[in-house]
């Protein structure tokens, strides 16, 4: 079988006007999650560049990967706020050409083309008219005038020169997802009487004359597209026939060589970087309605996650090229992988969006959920041990999983054991939710990384201080999660009150009408309402924060609250459970300390989180030395905080050995 020949049109080229793609996969923008390319810290930049170097060299045939800001205006004292509320334009920085001839000098010599894609995203504070874009945000902007309008197309003519003057292949402009410019587009949110309003002519003058602008700039020497909302989600908004008129529109103009048809917004359901609540794929057919519509080559992005899927898309006409961005994230081999037909060793994506929720939502450095080698390509490829030793690990969770194979991989023998018939952990428990199942898929895929690697598992296996001793193994990992918590409430001890493990893995069962104790800022308490409403329950959900899941950020929540309504999930926030009984449930509002008792319900489940299992380990190190601890046996966690835990002390193990149990990560990045 020749290379890639399962995939005969993702490997196929094509031309994007001046532009050549050696397949039909591209990288959307999203490395600044991952490092600032435009900090005067370059080691940060080089970071970056490495990043995407990686991805190019594994067959990436279009890098969008250089984010380019226009420069901002406003009165002196205003402050901008919000994510992408800058106020220096990246074009504008002094060194932006030599920092971007880096960029294209390193990914070019790795065989793909580059391009930057121009934003205003939110205007920030700027807006055709006083409307706001969404129901979720109500700070009204700053309308501005012709005379503003033209400073800003001067703008991106003069980020369009250096654009060029740095190599770039082309521009894409960014007329999508609260964009400045979407927002002239939209009749949602322009509602003006001048030139710049009304007919979708006048509504898309800015628009062609910020690309007139760019021609001007850079003729025809790069390919100029643009990347467009396919349809708005919310009333008032154009529809994807709307959609389908605009790309036409900008298309008889001669002045774009592309459409990048995408969907969503940055805070709805769907968000634009769509979680697993979704299909993949799921929004390939509106995009082939656009690419049926228009003769320009049109590109879609919308959670492609797999080689397969990109390849259907392609097939069926959808699309000429499709976008992959948390893909390459999750495993930056994978169009090598398809191509050598190796497919089912690609390290699936969970969806999980924990890629840009710790940056943005947590302020933490970056972290792929699934892997935790990502941004640590300048170190090189992982390395062998120079002193390779006998590790035991204990505990098949996700924390004990990741330090056995990078364990392995580094050249260590490795002794698994696990005290429950199956590998996995809370990662099984995750995977039996609703749309979870990309949860299973990467569970699967470890289990498979482990038996390729010789890693010897041992399930129904309890660990003890003298069986581990016994053992005699050279480093000791104890990595044996959280037990359920039930909070200190009168009633939530008595047997009738049931815990989310129990009630997602079958063990118990719900009656018709259930209520559900949220202690928990993440997903499983609205996974748990949505395995529960999907099947017909009556859900009553109650947290005591004034909403749900504080710590999911604006980017997946609202797919997980879109489903929840949909199956009629009802929701009480503010609400603190002080007493259970077999009738009543009592709460207290936590600001004013009204109390109420709530009845009509079968049953109560508790959805409060775990409690670290950490007695082994406290055991362990008072008898012996090289015990460590991990995941959520330390403090419990996510996905994303197990694998990175595992990543750093499996850096740790590659060096020589290390005596005290808790060892100090000196690169948290």
């Amino acid at each position: 079988m020749s290379r890639g020949s399962a995939f005969p049109h993702l490997f196929s080229p094509v031309q994007l006007g001046p532009m050549e793609l050696r397949n039909r996969v591209m990288m959307p923008p999203h490395n600044s999650a991952i490092g600032n390319l435009w900090g005067a810290d370059e080691g940060e930049a080089d970071r970056t560049i490495a990043y995407l170097e990686s991805r190019a060299k594994a067959g990436v045939a279009w890098i969008g990967g250089v984010t380019g800001r226009i420069q901002n205006q406003f009165i002196p004292g205003f402050e901008p706020s919000g994510i992408s509320a800058e106020t220096k334009g990246y074009f504008r920085l002094p060194y932006f050409v030599d920092r971007v001839q880096k960029v294209t000098d390193t990914l070019h010599a790795a065989g793909a083309v580059v391009t930057c894609q121009m934003t205003m995203i939110g205007g920030f504070p700027h807006a055709p008219s006083a409307r706001p874009s969404s129901p979720v945000s109500n700070q009204l902007p700053h309308v501005v005038t012709a005379r503003e309008i033209s400073w800003f197309v001067q703008e991106y003519g003069f980020s369009a020169g250096q654009a060029l003057r740095a190599g770039l292949d082309g521009i894409e402009l960014h007329v999508n997802h609260d964009d400045l410019l979407e927002w002239f587009l939209s009749p949602l949110t322009n509602h003006r009487q001048d030139a710049y309003g009304g007919s979708l002519e006048n509504r898309a003058r800015f628009v062609v004359e910020t690309l007139t602008a760019i021609r001007d700039a850079v003729g025809t020497s790069m390919a100029v597209g643009i990347r467009l909302n396919i349809k708005e989600e919310v009333p008032g908004g154009y529809d994807a026939a709307g959609g389908i008129e605009i790309a036409q529109y900008l298309e008889s103009t001669g002045l774009i060589d592309f459409i990048h048809g995408v969907v969503g917004t940055p805070w709805g359901n769907p968000s634009y970087i769509q979680p697993h609540f979704f299909d993949a794929g799921q929004w390939a057919e509106l995009a082939g309605d656009l690419k049926q519509a228009v003769s320009l080559p049109v590109v879609h992005t919308g959670l492609v996650n797999s080689p397969e899927i990109a390849e259907r898309i392609l097939a069926s006409g959808h699309a000429d090229v499709v976008g992959m961005a948390r893909a390459h994230i999750a495993d930056g081999e994978l169009l090598v992988k398809a191509a050598e037909g190796r497919t089912e060793e690609i390290r699936p994506c969970v969806g999980g969006n924990e890629c840009i929720n710790r940056r943005y939502v947590d302020g933490l450095p970056f972290g792929c959920a699934v892997n935790p080698h990502t941004s640590h390509e300048l170190e090189g490829p992982w390395a062998r041990s120079d002193s390779p030793r006998r590790l035991l690990v204990i505990g098949g969770g996700p924390a004990g999983l990741e330090l056995a194979g990078l364990a392995a991989e580094s050249g260590h023998s490795v002794d698994l054991w696990e005290a429950q018939d199956q590998l996995g952990g809370q990662l099984r428990i995750a995977a039996a939710a609703p749309r979870h199942e990309r949860f299973g898929q990467y569970l699967q895929w470890q289990q498979n990384r482990l038996a390729d690697l010789g890693v010897k598992i041992r399930l129904n296996h309890d660990a003890t201080a003298d069986n581990v001793l016994a053992e005699d193994a050279d480093v000791v990992a104890v990595a044996t999660g959280a037990s359920a918590r039930r909070p200190p409430i009168p009633g939530a001890q008595d047997p009738h009150v049931l815990e989310i493990r129990d009630v997602l893995t079958g063990r118990a069962a719900v009656g018709e009408r259930v209520i559900i104790v949220a202690q928990d800022d993440h997903m499983p308490p609205l996974a748990l309402a949505d395995h529960l409403s999907s099947r017909g329950h009556q859900v009553r959900i109650i947290y005591a924060t004034n909403g749900a899941a504080q710590l999911l950020g604006r980017y997946i929540v609202g797919g997980i609250l879109g489903r929840l309504s949909t199956q009629k999930v009802q929701f009480r926030f503010m609400e603190e459970v002080t007493a259970i009984t077999a009738g009543t449930v009592t709460t207290r509002n936590v600001y004013s300390g009204v109390e109420e008792q709530l009845d009509g319900f079968d049953s109560v489940v508790l959805a409060c989180g775990g409690v670290a299992e950490s007695s082994l380990f406290e055991t362990l190190r008072e008898r012996r030395g090289n015990v460590h601890l991990l995941g959520d046996a330390f403090a419990p966690r996510r996905l994303v905080f197990a694998t990175r835990q595992a990543y750093a002390l499996a850096k740790i193990l590659q060096g020589p050995p290390v005596a005290d149990g808790l060892a100090i990560e000196k690169d948290n990045r």
